[in-house]
């Protein structure tokens, strides 16, 4: 090997390493803040739960007994005892961050069963809807787009029509109009969805055309704006197929504003599931959310609300990735620098 050519090594593999290091920083970087995030979360629901007007024993009670009285010590000593009530607020959030640490989210005070055991049982409904819905979502959003982005002025108009008032559906008043529409007049789906796949079908469209309707309008923009690129007026010169190149060489690259959606979206579709799982009788973190409003369950309310926010995180930590393998050309050294 000559000088030159080991010098040129020597620069390829220390700008490699550089890389390395840079996408590493980045990383830790990205995951400190999450972390700051959950741990964030997790302070504000223990203080949520501690500033409740009333004492938290008598407010206990007064659920589980269906009145409000006035309590004495002695019926609160019990409880205090029980669930930790009484001892300081150091103590009590201590023993919650590390009970959180440990998967142990406390206990539902009217059940007296864990909040961990009540969420894994409805968690899986709720993930297959929401995985259903954004699968939907895409497949929606990426034929409109290519059936209607980049053609004629005309049809273009008309997608970004559809889109902006698809986005704008409210969850509820879609949910009805499908039940009625494929449920109660022409009979393809059941009425009460259940857990069955037929009775998955229409709360996942539910979910989906709205978020559908987002990342049209996500992808449509980066997709028209990909069509007069150089590497794509390139291939057409080629004689490449209008297809291959639509697909293969204009979409590509739009698809990153609509991965970074998709991440906000897996965290938002659980609002809209505590809707649509109410509207189609569905299983799910939803149905038992709105149950636990319902019972005052604010264990459970809190448990369900940093679950949410666990997968949230972990979602828009991943999404980082995602970028990588849609374009090559974004590296976390250029999303580090922005």
């Amino acid at each position: 090997m000559s000088a030159r050519q080991a010098t040129i090594s020597d620069v390829e593999t220390s700008g490699k390493r550089q890389a390395l290091l840079g996408a590493g920083h980045v990383l830790l970087g990205k995951l400190g803040q999450a972390l700051l995030t959950l741990w964030a979360t997790v302070t504000l629901l223990f203080v949520a739960q501690a500033v409740l007007p009333g004492d938290r024993a008598t407010i206990y009670l007064n659920v589980l007994e269906g009145y409000s009285v006035t309590r004495t010590p002695e019926e609160l000593a019990p409880i205090n005892r029980e669930f930790g009530f009484d001892r300081p607020l150091l103590v009590q959030y201590a023993d919650y961050v590390g009970g959180v640490l440990l998967g142990d989210l406390g206990t539902a005070l009217q059940s007296r069963r864990p909040v961990t055991d009540l969420i894994l049982e409805q968690i899986g409904a709720t993930a297959l809807l929401a995985v259903s819905a954004i699968v939907l979502a895409w497949l929606i959003a990426l034929a409109w787009t290519l059936a209607t982005a980049g053609r004629h002025p005309a049809l273009s108009r008309i997608g970004a029509t559809v889109e902006a008032l698809a986005a704008g559906m409210p969850h509820y008043w879609l949910g009805l109009l499908l039940l009625l529409a494929f449920a109660v007049h022409l009979d393809w789906f059941p009425v009460v969805g259940g857990d069955s796949w037929r009775g998955l079908w229409l709360p996942a469209l539910t979910l989906a055309i709205p978020l559908a309707g987002f990342l049209g309008q996500a992808i449509r923009g980066e997709y028209e704006h990909a069509l007069g690129q150089p590497h794509v007026l390139s291939s057409r010169a080629r004689g490449t197929d209008e297809w291959r190149v639509r697909v293969v060489h204009a979409l590509r690259p739009a698809l990153i504003p609509g991965i970074t959606l998709t991440g906000w979206a897996l965290g938002a579709l659980v609002s809209g599931a505590v809707i649509v799982e109410n509207v189609f009788s569905r299983p799910g973190i939803g149905a038992l959310l709105v149950s636990a409003v319902e019972l005052k369950e604010f264990e459970l309310i809190s448990g369900i609300i940093l679950i949410v926010s666990l997968v949230y995180v972990l979602i828009t930590f991943l999404t980082d990735w995602l970028y990588t393998l849609v374009d090559p050309r974004v590296s976390f050294e250029r999303k580090g620098e922005a």
